[in-house]
């Protein structure tokens, strides 16, 4: 795909928005190669990303944002828009603890060059998944933390130092199974991803399965989000079910969720590298 400018933004709805970007882009020579709206009637905002090809724009995206600038002023104080250039791969930090299966799917996805990413470090707080992180080239670096949840602020503060010093677009709990602390969440919103292996809202914290398994579900599934103070109530990016029956038992739900896991964490992350996810109080409006 050749190099593109995307622009996202989002601010109050009202009249001439689309034609206001478009004469914009147009008096520029810009070529609008995909474009997306969403007006949400129950908030009254007004949601729109537009790829533009780069060459056709004639200008280094500095100057492009600097531009645009004045137009989002007429839209309004409170619009909400960046412009992000797709020639500049993304980084990714990857948090772990000792299950393994979201976490050599992104492996792999992005040494396939499926994403516009780089994994710049894999944080786990048990050391079980550094094999598989070096095999692929990547730092692992081992937090352990205390048995008493009490006694984690140390290890919390060693992580956010691991992660702030790269300062990566995304920060992904694949499978982390610990809860970042409330000022984690706001340090790191909008960018902090998680796979919770259920179908929220139903099933909320640890051993979702195994409530599944009681409750006698006939629908498992997986929810990518990003992550809040509230636990697992973060604005939703991606979910997706599989169907089971009776005879499923909890072992059985296990291993068949994996695949919704790996599926949902897959689109979710890449979703948001593309920058397809705008965020609205607790919900999302995703550009797929």
């Amino acid at each position: 795909m050749s190099r593109r400018f995307v622009l996202t933004l989002g601010c109050p709805d009202r009249i001439g928005i689309v034609a206001r970007i478009a004469t914009f882009l147009a008096e520029l020579g810009g070529t609008i190669m995909e474009a997306a709206y969403h007006a949400d009637e129950d908030t009254g905002w007004f949601f729109t990303r537009q790829s533009v090809d780069a060459e056709s724009i004639g200008m280094e995206i500095d100057e492009l944002r600097r531009r645009f600038e004045r137009v989002a002023g007429e839209l309004g104080p409170e619009a909400d828009w960046q412009i992000s250039d797709s020639s500049e791969p993304k980084d990714v930090v990857i948090l772990v603890s000792k299950e393994g299966h979201c976490l050599h799917d992104l492996l792999g996805r992005v040494e396939g060059g499926d994403y516009p990413a780089r994994i710049r470090a894999v944080v786990g707080n048990h050391d079980t998944l550094r094999g598989m992180a070096e095999a692929h080239g990547v730092p692992f670096h081992h937090v352990p933390f205390p048995a008493d949840p009490a006694e984690r602020g140390p290890a919390f503060e060693q992580v956010a130092g691991l992660i702030d010093d790269i300062d990566p677009h995304a920060i992904v709990l694949a499978r982390f199974m610990q809860v970042l602390p409330d000022d984690l969440c706001t340090r790191w919103a909008g960018r902090a991803i998680n796979i919770h292996h259920s179908f929220l809202p139903s099933f909320v914290g640890a051993r979702p399965y195994h409530q599944a398994h009681v409750r006698g579900v006939k629908l498992i599934g997986a929810t990518c989000h990003y992550v809040t103070a509230d636990l697992d109530e973060g604005p939703i990016i991606e979910q997706d079910v599989i169907r089971v029956d009776h005879t499923a038992t909890v072992k059985d739900m296990v291993r068949q969720g994996r695949d919704a896991e790996k599926l949902v964490l897959a689109r979710g992350l890449r979703w948001h590298l593309e920058d397809r996810v705008l965020v609205h109080g607790a919900r999302t409006v995703v550009f797929t």
